[in-house]
């Protein structure tokens, strides 16, 4: 028997009732919401959603106010290193949390990659007769 949901993903309860569109984006939101985050606690990848903008890591216990999506938004980011820098001022901590801040970048470019190769048809092939072609020119 085949899958059914193996273009639809977690979207398939709706089956074609709303437009493809509508289940495509409810998708991506439904595996943002679903993803394992990095806990600013401990750095372990547990921190999952408790509630909308409630996030706890698994591991640790520590419970966090975020965006209801994900929970680090852009302005969270930006709030926490305005607070640090008015504090300590610009060190070496901001070296690290830049690192830090890359590497979750880097992780979400990952993702949105995975996202975007599902999505994607593969190369077309070249036929034979256009090579042919080309080295007789």
């Amino acid at each position: 028997m085949s899958k059914r949901t193996q273009k639809t993903g977690k979207t398939a309860r709706y089956g074609p009732r709303y437009g493809v569109s509508v289940r495509h984006r409810a998708g991506k939101a439904l595996d943002r919401v679903k993803r394992k985050y990095t806990c600013p606690s401990c750095q372990y990848q547990k921190v999952t959603r408790k509630a909308a903008g409630i996030w706890t890591c698994k591991k640790c216990g520590h419970t966090f106010a975020g965006g209801v999506w994900e929970p680090y938004t852009r302005a969270s980011e930006a709030n926490h290193r305005i607070l640090r820098r008015g504090v300590e001022g610009a060190t070496a901590t901001d070296m690290a949390v830049i690192a830090q801040t890359r590497a979750l970048e880097y992780e979400k470019t990952l993702s949105e990659r995975e996202d975007d190769s599902e999505s994607t048809p593969a190369v077309e092939e070249v036929s034979e007769e256009a090579t042919v072609d080309d080295e007789e020119e």
